[in-house]
């Protein structure tokens, strides 16, 4: 069945580093766009960015452009998120998600999403 599992969550002070990882299995779409998603305590569900089915177009949020990648690896069904200088602000649960159709663009909005992991915390302290 289709599945994503998503890694590399965890605690990290202001201003350090995380690299999240998602990788798909089962009867999930291989070349289709996948995103990251996250969701602090008391907020809804928002946009933080998207890589086409290709990795060759990207989509972010504005506030993580700049100091943040997405990057894929089509072959191993894997979608990575390199996050630089985070902030308390970026503290949530972080979702993988990908779209369920073939040659599909990095678009922002969640509705276009099928599949979703279960999540992975990212805790920033001062």
């Amino acid at each position: 069945q289709a599945q994503l599992v998503e890694s590399g969550g965890g605690l990290v002070q202001a201003g350090g580093s995380l690299r999240l990882s998602c990788t798909a299995s089962g009867r999930t779409v291989s070349r289709s766009a996948m995103g990251w998603f996250r969701q602090a305590p008391g907020k809804e569900r928002e946009f933080v960015a998207s890589i086409g089915w290709s990795g060759s177009t990207t989509s972010y949020a504005d506030s993580v452009k700049g100091r943040s990648t997405i990057s894929r690896d089509t072959s191993k069904k894997t979608v990575y998120l390199q996050m630089n200088s985070l902030k308390s602000e970026d503290t949530a649960v972080y979702y993988c998600a990908q779209r369920p159709d073939l040659y599909s663009a990095p678009t922002y909005a969640s509705r276009d999403y099928y599949y979703w992991g279960r999540g992975t915390q990212v805790t920033v302290s001062s």
